[in-house]
């Protein structure tokens, strides 16, 4: 084996691509337990043939060895691959293998050497085809074991050699140059395609390692999700634990401090105590407001806020709000303009929520918004047949970057930072919350020096009378206040 071993390396090269036996063994019992049947087919037809240049005894003396060793080859893959353990022995594997594939090559050799011996020129013609075609056979076959093909293929070169050694001249010469070329042909296409297979193999392997990492990515993502939505579930049922723990005891001050700030037992003996007691109660008031903001916020995030839904009418509500803010709005020298859809039908909703929504945006814009600028609250019907609120006003805007902060839960932009009027960063989460509720959607745009608009949309289906068709979206509808208006659904 050594000499061929030294020949292989010196025709295919140094071995460049790492070998996977373990694989390359399992790869060629599969493929040889699959060729068995169709190679004893062919070995049927050639012995056919060859009744017409060889005697019936050397005949049956190759049927029996062809057919010891198709059954070798054909029996040996099976009890590897059925084998419990058998790819922790391949090394032993891989030379049975090797074995039973040169007994195959030697049988093989017997029906070639003896349609070589037979004086018909057309006898040696079809032992040179039966040598192609087993050549072609073995390199596709043991191509997962090279050495495999060198052994099957070694008794039928010795045997050419030997038989030829004494009259290497006239018609032997082309005779043997074909063989070697046969040989050196079929070790090159051999040393390919094993290449090819164990890039494969090695391909296959780093799919399935990077499936595997995929797949504990995967599970150590859904275990850190999990992990967080428990935190943020904990966190959310603390807070609101810890709110109306905290409103129990702030009643009280804020009781107390209410009576003595409108001395109702006598007069205070010192002025300053009076200036005491009315900053206890105003601290106290915006601290049950903070209280109250976490409180429906956390209610929101641990999905425990339960909707009183019933009739409500939107415009009527976002009236009521913006007569609340009124007062605020002329003290900041704001102009409110309000653009109501008329006979606008009623909505299945939370009014409190809805109030609240609202409420807030308003608050919100009446705060950004210098002295001097104006607030255009709309109400009317979206493209799809529900019902929006816009709310835009004319203040310095919100950079794009910040806008996902200001959503989030006690997220302040750089504005509110500079504002003298101090916020929880609470409302916009709130109202977000509220409106998801309901099925709806929160829009916030905003540029800088030109304001910013917030739009809420209640869906279709939570319009009262969907047995009324919405207005018509091809055709603009008429104009509040003597000015064409653009739907902010539309523009979106």
């Amino acid at each position: 084996m050594a000499p061929f071993a030294r020949v292989w390396r010196a025709v295919t090269g140094p071995e460049t691509i790492p070998s996977h036996s373990a694989a390359m063994v399992r790869l060629f019992a599969e493929i040889n337990r699959r060729a068995a049947p169709m190679l004893g087919l062919v070995a049927l037809g050639l012995g056919a043939i060859t009744l017409a240049w060889v005697g019936a005894g050397a005949l049956v003396t190759w049927s029996a060895l062809i057919a010891c060793a198709i059954a070798l080859i054909y029996v040996l893959p099976i009890a590897f691959l059925d084998g419990v353990e058998s790819e922790k022995a391949a090394g032993a594997w891989r030379r049975k293998f090797v074995l039973a594939t040169a007994f195959c090559g030697a049988a093989w050799a017997y029906l070639v050497l003896a349609l070589l011996q037979s004086a018909d020129p057309a006898a040696q013609a079809f032992a040179t085809l039966v040598m192609l075609l087993v050549s072609t056979v073995m390199s596709l076959l043991a191509a997962a074991i090279p050495a495999a093909f060198v052994a099957g293929m070694l008794p039928m070169i010795v045997g050419v050699v030997v038989l030829y050694a004494t009259r290497l001249h006239g018609a032997a010469l082309p005779a043997a140059a074909l063989a070697a070329g046969v040989i050196g042909y079929f070790l090159v296409v051999v040393q390919r395609l094993h290449a090819a297979a164990t890039r494969n193999i090695s391909f296959q392997e780093e799919k399935d390692s990077l499936i595997a990492e995929l797949e504990q990515a995967k599970l150590n993502s859904d275990e850190a999700r999990r992990r967080a939505e428990s935190a943020n579930l904990a966190k959310s049922r603390f807070l609101a634990t810890m709110s109306h723990e905290l409103r129990t005891p702030l009643n009280a001050i804020l009781g107390f401090s209410e009576v003595m700030q409108g001395e109702l037992f006598g007069p205070h003996g010192v002025p300053a105590y009076k200036e005491y007691s009315n900053d206890i109660h105003v601290s106290g008031q915006h601290l049950l407001m903070l209280i109250n903001e976490i409180l429906d916020l956390s209610r929101v995030e641990a999905g425990r806020y339960e909707l009183n839904e019933e009739s409500v009418s939107l415009r009527e509500v976002v009236e009521d709000c913006c007569r609340l803010l009124a007062m605020r709005a002329r003290s900041r020298n704001l102009v409110v303009t309000e653009a109501l859809e008329p006979e606008l039908p009623c909505i299945w909703a939370d009014e409190r929520a809805v109030r609240q929504a609202t409420l807030n945006l308003l608050t919100n814009a009446i705060k950004f918004t210098p002295p001097g600028g104006s607030v255009v609250v709309k109400v009317g019907w979206t493209r799809s047949g529900g019902q929006y609120v816009s709310i835009r006003d004319t203040g310095p805007g919100i950079p794009p970057d910040e806008i996902p902060v200001v959503l989030s839960s006690f997220g302040r932009g750089s504005l509110a930072h500079k504002n003298a009027e101090e916020g929880t960063g609470l409302g916009l989460p709130i109202v977000k919350g509220l409106i998801e509720l309901h099925g709806g959607q929160f829009r916030l745009t905003s540029k800088l020096r030109q304001g910013t608009e917030a739009v809420v949309i209640f869906p279709r289906e939570r319009v009262m009378d969907p047995s009324e068709p919405p207005p018509e979206t091809e055709q603009p509808r008429k104009p509040l206040f003597g000015r064409k208006r653009r739907h902010p659904a539309e523009a979106a």
